[in-house]
């Protein structure tokens, strides 16, 4: 990291809104031509609009007219999915998620496909957006700077979830203190999509914050009450007999592409490592970032908590896509936060550049070179992470003693 100082120099908030509004205008653009090129739901390359999102509402489709439990029979969705969409031909994307999740899909599946997923897209955007101005409230650029995200794009073209996932977690953190319960609602919405939701219990008992836990737990339990309450036990049972296959084909096997999937563990697999060895290096890289998430949830700053959390779920899972980066996005907004308010370290501002830049294009070079760099942006951001705890902590530790003069 040598250089980056020196790069540092080259970081200007004028070069950052320009980059900004030159990738937004590109999004806008793209996803003009995707739409307007389209023949109903299917774009000009043949994949469903959003393409994730096909799975999303063809499941709360099936929901919605007795058929719940069928969305995990992949031969059984993929039919559906040919119908939903007038095309033999179109690719399957299969519906992995736990039944919580279905509750928003059949919401979703009472408007047409593409209101659906402009619903769905554009509030979840919103949402992250609200946080990211609760974030840095003022910074003018900073919504800008998050509206221009390449990674911003890619999400928004796969339809997928990352929005709201980011916005469970980034604000179930930024209320933890003050709206315990609140919070414990956030961080327990996320059973939906668990493979985030790990680390969520040490981080609500490093900071012995026992509101919000027994808040996160009631939610999970009630979501999942309720998709007893809807369907029954054969939806959970239809789950539960989902996660082998989904286990050794799209994780394990790689269906996705490895360039796609941006872990510890995809890493090792893409390099040819065994899937005993690549499950070693994702549970030392886990217990790592759990580690870092627990002390800057025990000792750090709320913003220095946030980003920790954000970027410590990423390294947490060895399933995590290129979209799934707007947690990483979040997590630097965090990180922005406090370092306005405490000052910059070396190499900061260039390596959030990387960070902000290469999810928009991480995918492609992965699949060139077998060099995971998104991996590299959220490990390299992690080691910010620790070093701005550190610093602050020998700084405290410097600190001359107070002398109290009693008069």
């Amino acid at each position: 990291m040598a250089p980056l100082p020196f790069l540092d120099s080259f970081v200007t908030r004028a070069r950052i809104r320009l980059a900004a509004i030159a990738v937004l205008a590109t999004t806008i653009i793209g996803l003009l031509t995707l739409f307007a090129t389209a023949h109903g739901t299917v774009d000009s390359l043949g994949r469903p609009l959003g393409t994730d999102f096909s799975n999303v509402w063809t499941a709360g489709w099936m929901a919605d007219h007795g058929r719940a439990p069928e969305a995990w029979n992949w031969s059984a969705q993929h039919e559906v999915q040919k119908q939903v969409h007038h095309d033999p031909k179109i690719p399957f994307f299969p519906w992995p998620y736990p039944p919580p999740f279905l509750i928003v899909a059949t919401m979703l599946a009472q408007l047409p496909y593409v209101a659906a997923l402009l619903v769905w897209q554009g509030v979840t955007l919103l949402l992250a957006l609200s946080l990211v101005r609760r974030i840095l409230p003022n910074d003018r650029d900073a919504l800008w700077v998050a509206l221009g995200a390449p990674v911003t794009l890619v999400c928004l073209g796969h339809g997928q979830n990352a929005f709201l996932t980011a916005s469970l977690l980034g604000a179930g953190m930024l209320l933890i203190d003050r709206r315990p319960w609140i919070a414990g609602m956030l961080l327990g919405a996320l059973v939906y999509k668990p493979q985030f939701a790990v680390l969520i219990p040490v981080l609500v008992l490093a900071r012995g914050n026992g509101r919000a836990f027994l808040s996160a737990g009631l939610t999970v339990a009630a979501l999942c009450l309720l998709t007893l309450a809807i369907w029954g036990w054969p939806v959970w049972r239809a789950f539960l007999d989902s996660l082998p296959p989904t286990q050794h084909i799209i994780i394990e096997a790689g269906a996705p592409g490895w360039e796609k999937i941006q872990s510890p563990f995809a890493a090792i697999r893409q390099w040819g490592g065994s899937i005993p060895l690549a499950y070693g290096v994702q549970g030392i890289v886990t217990i790592i970032a759990v580690i870092v998430a627990a002390l800057a949830a025990r000792r750090g700053t709320m913003d220095m908590r946030g980003a920790a959390a954000l970027s410590a779920a990423l390294l947490c899972t060895p399933y995590v896509l290129d979209y799934d980066y707007v947690l990483l996005g979040v997590a630097s907004a965090y990180f922005v936060a406090d370092a306005l308010k405490r000052g910059w370290l070396p190499g900061e501002r260039c390596w959030l550049v990387y960070v902000w830049f290469i999810p928009g294009f991480g995918r492609a070079l992965s699949d060139y070179s077998a060099i995971p760099f998104n991996l590299i942006a959220t490990l390299g951001f992690m080691a910010l992470v620790v070093r701005r705890l550190a610093t602050a902590r020998l700084a405290a530790r410097a600190l001359p003693p107070i002398n109290l003069v009693l008069a």
